[in-house]
């Protein structure tokens, strides 16, 4: 166990858990979301404004910030923990996800990924090594293993289609051969590493993916290449598929998901944490997440609506601003009127998996997630 780290299950409703994932710049109870910060930054909202409504970890983008200001500005000021403000503990992915999305400017091979920059076309080259070294630079809590992950419409989804399968046994073998060297690369004895799990569509691989990722040792384990085009009904399968598979004192992670039902789903199949940009993306769209569902604030009929977008919500918009007001900064383009929104989304989020936390501990997971299942339905 590296120093300042440890990870406390307190709590089971059959496989849902609650638990404390202790580092040295705080402890998560979890399970957790984790707001993206891709530039070191959650749009729009500050540090303070973050810890004042229940957030307790913040994912950045490593090829994002690798591109600019660039890991040696970002270390020479701190790591992210100095140059952000964000003092809390922090988690960065490796890149993987950002690098093969590039599509026809990425080529893959055994070695690593070579691709043109999105931002000046130069070409940069990333491999396991090289992934470890920049999140050792930016100084996260938590590391991320660099994976192949691949989007479904290259995969291919048809699980009788030999070509399908070969392809996704394909990215699974390169992922684990890669997170070896992510192991043997790593040099700071003050930083959690976790291994991706991937595996597509398939049940049987996703499991062997987890077996095999957890016998290398990592410290904790995430569930990649989910939520790019598969059902909702299979994803949750291949979650539980995976986590039975991994090390139950290890903490479990879900990639870039999702919407409040994908959260609860991933919850009641062990899985302890979660980031993903819907909350503040939406937010600043006027898609705001409430008790009675979702409500679309652009819609005419909120332009003299006085209440607060959720009478049960405890966050500084809703207890300070109306349905109307926000309505009318958004359509104004106002930077007030996102920052509102992205502040209500993300404390809806986090009083939700309060709920779901204080539901397990009590023994009524499966009572109080039915009883949610309005959430992602519209305002009536």
């Amino acid at each position: 166990m590296r120093a300042g780290f440890s990870f406390t299950i307190t709590a089971h409703d059959d496989a849902a858990r609650v638990g404390v994932l202790a580092t040295p710049h705080g402890d998560v109870p979890t399970p957790a979301f984790m707001p993206v910060a891709t530039y070191g930054v959650v749009r729009g909202v500050d540090a303070a404004a973050l810890r004042a409504i229940g957030a307790t970890i913040l994912l950045a983008n490593t090829f994002h910030l690798h591109e600019r200001p660039g890991e040696e500005a970002v270390a020479a000021l701190g790591g992210l923990h100095g140059f952000t403000g964000w003092r809390g503990p922090w988690l960065t992915d490796s890149g993987g996800f950002q690098v093969t999305s590039l599509g026809a400017r990425c080529r893959v091979d055994e070695d690593g990924v070579t691709f043109a920059s999105p931002r000046d076309g130069r070409r940069r080259r990333l491999t396991p090594e090289r992934a470890v070294a920049i999140q050792e630079s930016l100084g996260p809590d938590i590391a991320m293993a660099l994976d192949e992950c691949r989007p479904l419409q290259w995969l291919g989804t048809d699980l009788a289609d030999p070509a399908v399968r070969q392809r996704h046994e394909a990215t699974l073998g390169r992922t684990l051969r890669w997170a070896k060297r992510c192991l043997a690369a790593r040099r700071r004895s003050d930083q959690w590493l976790f291994g991706i799990v991937q595996g597509g569509v398939f049940p049987d691989l996703r499991r062997a993916s987890a077996e095999a990722t957890a016998a290398l040792g990592f410290d904790g384990y995430a569930h990649g290449g989910l939520g790019l085009g598969e059902e909702s009904a299979r994803r949750l399968d291949l979650v539980a598929a995976a986590n039975e598979a991994l090390p139950a004192t290890a903490p479990h992670y879900l990639m870039g998901l999702g919407r409040p039902s994908d959260l609860l789903g991933a919850i009641a199949q062990g899985t302890d944490l979660f980031d993903c940009v819907v909350p503040t993306r939406n937010g600043r769209h006027g898609v705001l997440f409430t008790s009675a569902g979702i409500l679309r604030i652009h819609n005419a009929r909120f332009a003299r609506d006085g209440d607060p977008i959720d009478p049960a919500c405890d966050c500084p918009t809703c207890h300070t601003h109306s349905r109307a007001y926000l309505r009318h900064l958004l359509m104004e383009n106002e930077m007030l009127g996102a920052r509102l929104a992205s502040l209500h989304n993300l404390r809806f989020y986090f009083q939700l998996l309060e709920g779901a936390r204080t539901a397990i501990a009590e023994g009524r997971f499966a009572v109080w997630r039915r009883a949610q299942a309005v959430v992602d339905s519209p305002v009536a």
